[in-house]
């Protein structure tokens, strides 16, 4: 990247990658060029347990990162491989939109409203076991696909007719409201019952390790809150040995002056889950006192987790 040149910021080419990546990268600092990047998760439409989950829409970003092809690359969190990558930095984590899941149903019904033996399409074997253990009567059915298409399978395509062959989808809402649909959900799905994937609605900033301009480019767009918080609930997954597509639900918030973290794990069949809280006292708000306290929370969730048989349930 040189003094005069635009920085050029690497992303996914759907809908949703585009709008979220343009939107953060309006903040960066001087001229910016989106360069879409077309990754495994984009052509492969393989259910995610098949793909096998971690990496699949981050590996061609990072290696256009490192092939200088961009200067930086933005993600969605919940798509980061836990393990950091040779010779990549990340630089920021932008503040975290709404993390809830939105249930999007046909004739506005609610969850608690489908029919018995509704259908219910999701890509995510975290949603899929949360749905049957709160209905083991619905059935899930596994979907891809950019979000209008998904949300088409429940309320069908208006101009097409075509569509609305399930009962409801389940969306992340960040992603809605990134996208100007936020208005198509019927429910958005409490924390409690329905936590969520490890950095959902956060999204990350990565540079190549070193890169002093670009990591000054991008330095305003990092969020310590959202930071400290995503590193807890990551560290879970790592913990667990677990890939974003294992039915695993971890979220962590900053308030009160203390870090507050929730992880559960779960069978994909939603015969059983296993859950462990714990929060640690702030007594700074510096960025190693964050650190720390994500460290703390994850860790004794993990070993909480691990000693009542996790590991066994999520794989």
């Amino acid at each position: 990247m040189s003094a005069t040149a635009p920085l050029r910021v690497g992303t996914r080419g759907s809908a949703l990658a585009m709008a979220q990546c343009s939107a953060l990268a309006a903040r960066f600092a001087g001229e910016v060029e989106l360069v879409p990047i077309t990754t495994q998760g984009d052509t492969d439409r393989s259910s995610l347990q098949q793909l096998g989950g971690t990496g699949v829409f981050v590996s061609a970003l990072r290696d256009a990162l490192l092939d200088g092809t961009v200067d930086v690359a933005v993600h969605s969190m919940k798509d980061l491989p836990t393990k950091p990558a040779e010779g990549i930095e990340l630089a920021a984590v932008a503040k975290r939109e709404d993390a809830r899941d939105a249930l999007i149903a046909r004739d506005g019904l609610s969850f608690a409203d489908l029919p018995e033996g509704a259908r219910i399409g999701t890509g995510s074997p975290r949603r899929a076991a949360q749905l049957r253990l709160a209905r083991p009567d619905v059935e899930i059915v596994d979907i891809r696909g950019n979000v209008p298409t998904r949300i088409a399978r429940a309320l069908g395509d208006a101009e097409t007719g075509e569509g609305g062959d399930l009962d409801a989808v389940v969306l992340a809402l960040a992603g809605l409201k990134r996208l100007g649909l936020e208005a198509k959900a019927t429910e958005l799905l409490d924390l409690i019952d329905f936590p969520t994937a490890p950095g959902q609605g956060a999204l990350a900033v990565e540079i190549r390790a070193g890169d002093a301009a670009a990591r000054t480019a991008v330095a305003k767009t990092d969020h310590a809150s959202t930071r400290a918080a995503t590193d807890a609930e990551r560290r879970v997954l790592a913990g667990l040995e677990a890939g974003c597509a294992a039915p695993l639900a971890a979220h962590a918030e900053v308030a009160d002056g203390m870090l507050f973290l929730a992880a559960v794990a779960y069978a994909t069949d939603g015969s059983k889950k296993l859950s462990a809280s714990h929060a640690y006292t702030l007594d700074a708000t510096s960025a190693s006192e964050l650190a720390e306290a994500a460290r703390d929370v994850a860790d004794r969730a993990v070993s909480e987790l691990m000693d009542a048989g996790a590991a066994d349930l999520i794989h």
